[in-house]
């Protein structure tokens, strides 16, 4: 499981590490039963107090998203499916962080949603050049 962090976000670190978790989940990197780190593997990994983790995964546990089994670890729960409205969450949650960014940089809307489908496309047309350079190594 990737969980990054971002020090400029004035949210709480712990609530950061939530919101990864459901973003994971929501993109189906996350599945139900899948383990998750233990709370100092986590901490390590993204140097923070293991409290910090721990204050995340409670919460996520009182929220129902994930459960422990004593002396098997942390598990995603079985019966979390992520649901469209959480998927239309994400997604405007990611426009509105790249519209800020964009006005920050002096840009307008217009300019972003050309910008993003120009780099939508130069995307979708590199896919098919890097498979085939894969399919060369192989």
């Amino acid at each position: 499981m990737l969980v990054s962090l971002n020090p400029r976000d004035a949210r709480p670190l712990y609530l950061q590490i939530v919101d990864e978790v459901r973003r994971a989940i929501v993109l189906g990197t996350l599945r139900p039963e899948d383990p998750l780190p233990s709370v100092r593997e986590l901490a390590s990994q993204l140097v923070v107090n293991p409290r910090t983790v721990s204050q995340a995964y409670q919460e996520l546990e009182r929220d129902g998203v994930i459960y422990v089994k004593r002396g098997q670890g942390t598990f995603v729960s079985p019966n979390v499916q992520p649901d469209d409205r959480e998927r239309r969450a994400l997604s405007r949650e990611v426009a509105l962080r790249a519209l800020r960014d964009a006005r920050r940089n002096g840009l307008g809307v217009d300019e972003l949603v050309k910008s993003i489908r120009e780099v939508a496309a130069e995307e979708e047309s590199a896919e098919p050049a890097s498979a085939a350079k894969q399919g060369d190594r192989e």
